[in-house]
């Protein structure tokens, strides 16, 4: 049989896709074997454990023996699409113009080739392993097509589309003569229920399950499923329930029910029958003993039923009430699908919204608080409802709160929001007090497939990493992240502040004077590294030697950055000062001799005057410096003037009138200093008579024993 749009439904080329569950779920798919291969008629009963530990991205499908021979050379347009595709990945569109182009020409190997490197990339693209199981199928290749689904279902276990689809390759393939063939159908549903089972829109899954039974004529697993489904908070619960009194009463108790759960009902409706009979029979003379007549089961039937009925109904309202929980929540998802436009901001409200919410179901769910932005109109009433007992839905046995929904909402949000960083941290924030693997493992998700070029994931990535210890793993993403963005500062600076963390300083030291080298061609890049090895070499190496050849060498390749000087003289001022008065005036001199601005060359020459104040051996010395400072200030203050007047007659400056003549522009105000400490004494006029010097040196004395 087969399922309704399940091998009929066209693919778009907008990429739908369904996101992954938990890895476990998957565990017990079946791969075929290379014994089945030789049974294509039976499309191979036996089955073979898949790889636990497969790598979501190793899809590795074996070609045919002699397959390109039998193809011929690839399509003219192929390798033009395949180079466009793989020049940048990140273009939906040139895949699915390559893979477009791969289906008109019926060409298998270059479909096959297109296929699979494809959804190494985009593996949730549930539509594309149908195709490429049916591609498969047609050629031929009935354990091939299995083979695709399994490993489609491996990174998208709660696809109900790609389940349904899997499951109908069987029913179209495997010999149903053979006892073994239902046996792994019912595997395959059961492998099916329990990876997709509790999504809200499984509903198809479980009716194509329960059609399945009914055609084996096994009526009580029919009706196990009906008690299983009707425990599941899913979109056609009504359905569900109505199909299942149907089936009631289109059958004899005896038919339908497990013989614990008959003879239970039996019993219990013969005392039914006696308590009725009873009451009915008030005032009327007893029979003797031995003469009462027992009812036969067939007339016992109707009231089997009923009271079987009371009992589903009991669980029918429970599950009401949690259906009703989440209906707004759910009808407030406009895209549950994948499409690489962005979402808007109420799509991104509502999955937020709506995870909160079941977090706080759950009772905190790792996030003791929770922040909901849900629209006023999808909220309304919903604090009555939350109200509602939830001790009649855990007698019920009904699957609404818990972990396992909690996973099962947070998978689907990652369908639509899987280019979302918020939700995958989100998600890693939830799963890390309970297992590290588990979130570990939606890191590498994150990182290898979905966000493989967004570096912020990565970084969290190794953090969590080197929180928990593992720094080999640590120093393993931020190299393959380097090696897959080269140029980010962030990352180099991240991997040397790793080893500076371990203990390995030698190590970060030659991160630093990698990207030193590597930089040179970057003037500005150069310089930001070169800062940060020198500030390295003489903070915690210790060595101020090396640190003054580093600033000294980025000099020589930037000398008009400004920082680089700042850093030398922070690195002279720092040393001794009875040796290092020398340095700090070579420092402030190769300042004041760079291009550097006029205000930031009057800042060098303050703090060279300022140490010498501190550290002069005599009173010469710091005259010198002095004069020199003064110089600078009327030399600079000279051209500053200049610069702000200029020529008054200069056509720049002019402005227009009313009656369109020329009349001088307003003087504008000058720029101002920058705030420097009064440390040192106020400097003259600015063009005064430099010859008042050691008198203005002199009045820097008395101001300066006027503060004592």
């Amino acid at each position: 049989m087969a399922a309704e749009g399940s091998d009929s439904e066209d693919l778009n080329t907008n990429g739908l896709m369904e996101a992954p569950s938990a890895p476990e779920a998957m565990e017990a798919v079946h791969l075929p074997t290379e014994k089945e291969e030789a049974s294509e008629e039976n499309g191979g009963g036996g089955a073979s454990e898949a790889p636990e530990a497969a790598a979501v991205t190793a899809y590795n499908m074996p070609l045919a023996e002699n397959e390109e021979e039998e193809d011929g050379e690839f399509p003219a347009d192929f390798d033009r699409l395949w180079k466009l595709a793989h020049d940048n990945p990140q273009d939906f569109s040139s895949w699915t113009d390559l893979l477009q182009y791969c289906e008109q020409e019926s060409h298998m190997t270059a479909s096959r080739r297109a296929l699979v490197a494809f959804l190494a990339r985009y593996p949730l693209c549930y539509g594309y392993w149908k195709k490429f199981a049916d591609l498969e199928r047609r050629a031929g290749y009935t354990n091939k097509a299995q083979e695709v689904c399994v490993q489609g279902l491996k990174a998208i276990p709660l696809s109900v589309d790609l389940w349904i689809h899997y499951i109908n390759l069987l029913l179209g393939t495997l010999n149903m003569n053979l006892p073994e063939s239902s046996q792994r159908i019912r595997s395959a549903f059961e492998e099916a229920v329990a990876a997709a089972g509790l999504d809200f829109h499984s509903d198809r899954l479980w009716e194509l399950y329960i059609e399945w039974e009914k055609e084996q004529g096994d009526m009580k697993a029919a009706t196990g499923v009906y008690d299983r489904v009707l425990r599941v908070p899913t979109q056609l619960y009504s359905s569900h329930y109505e199909k299942f009194k149907t089936h009631l009463n289109a059958h004899a108790p005896k038919d339908v029910l497990s013989a614990v759960e008959y003879e239970g009902l039996l019993e219990e409706s013969k005392q039914s029958h006696k308590t009725e009979k009873s009451e009915l029979a008030e005032g009327e003379e007893e029979l003797p003993p031995g003469e009462e007549k027992e009812p036969t089961e067939e007339e016992l039937i109707p009231k089997m039923r009923e009271l079987l009925l009371a009992r589903r109904e009991k669980v029918y309202r429970d599950l009401e009430g949690e259906v009703r929980k989440r209906w707004n929540f759910e009808e407030a998802i406009k895209r549950p699908y994948f499409h690489v436009k962005p979402l808007d901001r109420t799509q991104l409200r509502a999955w937020h919204s709506y995870l909160d919410w079941e977090l706080t179901e759950l009772g905190g769910g790792g996030e003791k608080e929770v922040k909901t932005e849900t629209e006023p109109e999808a909220m309304e009433g919903q604090e009555e409802k939350q109200k509602e007992s939830k001790e009649g839905s855990k007698s019920s046995g009904i699957v609404a709160g818990g972990d396992q929904r909690v996973r099962i909402l947070f998978e689907r949000c990652l369908i639509a929001c899987a280019l979302y960083e918020e939700f995958w941290t989100k998600y890693v924030h939830y799963l890390e007090p309970q297992s590290l693997d588990e979130a570990r493992g939606v890191f590498r998700r994150a990182c290898e497939i979905h966000l493989a070029h967004k570096h912020t994931m990565h970084l969290q990535w190794a953090t969590f990493e080197e929180r928990h210890g593992d720094l080999t793993e640590a120093r393993r993403v931020l190299e393959a992240l380097e090696t897959s963005v080269p140029g980010l500062a962030m990352v180099r600076l991240r991997r040397a502040g790793l080893e500076r963390r371990a203990g390995r300083l030698d190590e970060s030291e030659a991160l630093l004077r990698d990207a030193v080298a590597q930089a040179k061609e970057t003037p500005h890049l150069h310089a930001f590294y070169s800062i940060k090895l020198a500030r390295l070499l003489l903070k915690l190496c210790k060595n101020p030697s090396k640190a003054r050849g580093v600033l000294q060498e980025a000099l020589e390749i930037s000398p008009d950055d400004g920082k680089l000087h700042l850093n030398l003289l922070e690195l002279e001022v720092s040393g001794d000062p009875r040796g290092s008065a020398e340095g700090v005036q070579q420092c402030v001199t190769r300042a004041l001799a760079a291009p550097l601005s006029p205000q930031t060359k009057i800042l060098f020459s303050q703090r060279g005057l300022q140490y010498a104040e501190d550290y002069g051996t005599s009173v010469h010395s710091v005259l010198t410096v002095y004069e020199e400072h003064q110089k600078l200030l009327k030399e600079l203050g000279n051209k500053k003037r200049v610069a702000e007047n200029g020529d008054s007659e200069d056509p720049e400056k002019m402005s227009k009138g009313e009656d369109g003549s020329a009349v001088p522009a307003p003087p504008q105000a000058p720029p101002t200093m920058p705030h420097v400490p009064m440390m040192t004494p106020p400097p003259p006029m600015m063009g005064g008579d430099m010859s008042a010097a050691h008198a203005g040196y002199g009045g820097y004395g008395s101001w300066h024993q006027g503060l004592i």
